[in-house]
């Protein structure tokens, strides 16, 4: 069985509530923040903002979860969701939002397909004509 680098496992990364970091991250597991993170984070797994989490920065992720406050700039490959809690202010690009009653959005979305293949316009078979002799 071939062995997987250490950099390639996946975890799941915790920014505690009171703690503060300026800079950029990126990860390729899991990340939940209830601290202060200013600056950029680039995560190919799911981002959790809990309700005392901070962002101020850039945010490229799969999936994310936002109960905190964000003031950011939003890229989700999957499904954003603005918990009842969350204050958002920016600007997202994701293919589903999920807004719950209570959360607080200012800014733009925009909701890109996952596949942009064009529908055919003709038909799979065409008729078959009959020769008459």
């Amino acid at each position: 069985m071939a062995k997987m680098k250490e950099t390639e496992m996946p975890s799941i990364n915790l920014l505690g509530s009171g703690t503060t970091v300026k800079g950029d991250i990126k990860l390729n597991g899991d990340f939940r923040i209830d601290g202060t993170l200013v600056g950029k984070i680039d995560c190919k797994g799911k981002i959790v903002v809990g309700p005392s989490g901070i962002i101020e920065g850039d945010i490229s992720c799969q999936n994310a979860d936002f109960s905190g406050q964000i003031k950011a700039q939003v890229k989700v490959a999957e499904l954003l969701t603005l918990k009842d809690s969350a204050r958002f202010s920016g600007d997202i690009v994701t293919n589903k939002l999920a807004i719950e009653p209570g959360a607080r959005f200012s800014g733009t979305c925009q909701m890109e397909g996952v596949t942009k293949e064009k529908i055919p316009t003709q038909p799979l078979e065409e008729p078959r004509s009959e020769a008459k002799s």
